[in-house]
């Protein structure tokens, strides 16, 4: 069963100008759009989304998303989580990749759950990520269980 998730990146500008502008629009029927941008070091718009970001943001993002469902179905209770994520840029073998992102969250949850299962809930939700499943980078997780 196959989704599809049409965007569209649009850019205008003129790469005869040295310093051409880097920013663009990402739209989505139905979506507010995104001002990207390549990352400050690339002359881009810092106050912009770059691809690092949104990469990372995708992992974080869907990593916390099947996370709290494995909570739900297993009934373990999850009250709060903030993911202070971080996507490494780096040259390997001539090639420039994200060779890492760092999962860090803090998990909230009320006093008495077993902060065991919790973390094992952590670590299985990478197994059925979808992003973790389709990019090549090492997803570091480093998750805090915190009683409320």
């Amino acid at each position: 069963m196959a989704h599809s998730y049409p965007l569209t990146v649009a850019w205008t500008g003129n790469t005869l100008d040295k310093a051409y502008t880097r920013n663009a629009t990402v739209t989505a029927p139905g979506k507010a759009p995104i001002a990207v941008s390549s990352a400050p070091e690339y002359a881009g718009d810092a106050a912009r989304w770059n691809p690092e970001d949104l990469l990372g943001s995708a992992l974080a993002t869907c990593h916390m998303l099947t996370f709290l469902a494995l909570c739900a179905k297993a009934q373990v209770p999850v009250v709060g989580y903030e993911d202070r994520a971080e996507a490494v840029l780096d040259m390997v073998d001539k090639v420039t990749r994200i060779t890492k992102v760092h999962l860090r969250p803090v998990i909230r949850v009320p006093r008495g759950t077993g902060m065991a299962k919790v973390v094992e809930l952590f670590e299985k939700a990478h197994k059925y990520c979808f992003v973790a499943n389709s990019v090549t980078c090492e997803a570091v997780l480093e998750p805090r269980v915190v009683e409320v």
